[in-house]
């Protein structure tokens, strides 16, 4: 790190892009891990929706007298 600044003080350092694509690659880091929390969410509401329609047709197919009510 302070060979770094030294090469920047020295005026032949690294840009300071290369601190802006930093800064971005750590939101898009946040931003992808974010994501995959809310896709791991979705997916846990997706099994739950299924396996309440699995018990509801279930229930259905033990009373046949619901169905044609």
């Amino acid at each position: 790190m302070l060979g770094e600044q030294v090469w920047r003080e020295v005026g032949i350092g690294a840009p300071d892009d290369i601190e802006q694509l930093k800064a971005r690659i750590t939101t898009l880091e946040q931003q992808a891990v974010d994501l995959e929390l809310k896709l791991h969410d979705q997916g846990d509401e997706l099994h739950a929706a299924r396996a309440t329609n699995r018990e509801l047709m279930a229930q259905l197919n033990r009373d046949p007298a619901r169905r044609e009510g």
